[in-house]
């Protein structure tokens, strides 16, 4: 089966771009309780995950920074210690088992890297388990 199937296109989720500020990326992640988000860079391929985790390392280690200032902290300039994996669109169902173990869910691009949305694992779950 193809993975297209499982796919929640890139218009119905929450994704940033590698020029959000920290804050911005902060704020977006508590409005939508999402602790990990895909980010896209200017030609819209996905360069990356974003997590809570990332975030409060980064926070860690500039102690002396204010919640203000992280205003001015660019996103692409926080180090993300966790490869999320993506996969073509071309891809098969299987190859989605191995990502789904570590990821909640598994970026999609095309074959130009174009990021065009996601697998959540409650798709790839409610499909094994039916």
């Amino acid at each position: 089966m193809h993975v297209a199937f499982f796919l929640t296109p890139k218009e119905e989720i929450v994704w940033l771009e590698s020029d959000f500020t920290v804050r911005q990326t902060m704020e977006k992640m508590e409005y939508h309780r999402y602790s990990a988000i895909p980010i896209i860079d200017d030609n819209g391929k996905y360069i990356g995950t974003i997590t809570e985790g990332d975030l409060l390392w980064k926070l860690k280690k500039s102690m002396d920074i204010t919640f203000k200032e992280t205003s001015n902290l660019l996103l692409k300039d926080v180090e993300r210690h966790r490869d999320h994996k993506s996969i073509s669109i071309n891809s098969q169902i299987e190859e989605l088992k191995a990502l789904a173990i570590n990821q909640s869910f598994i970026p999609v691009v095309d074959d130009q890297g174009i990021f065009i949305g996601i697998i959540k694992r409650s798709t790839i779950l409610q499909h094994f388990f039916k």
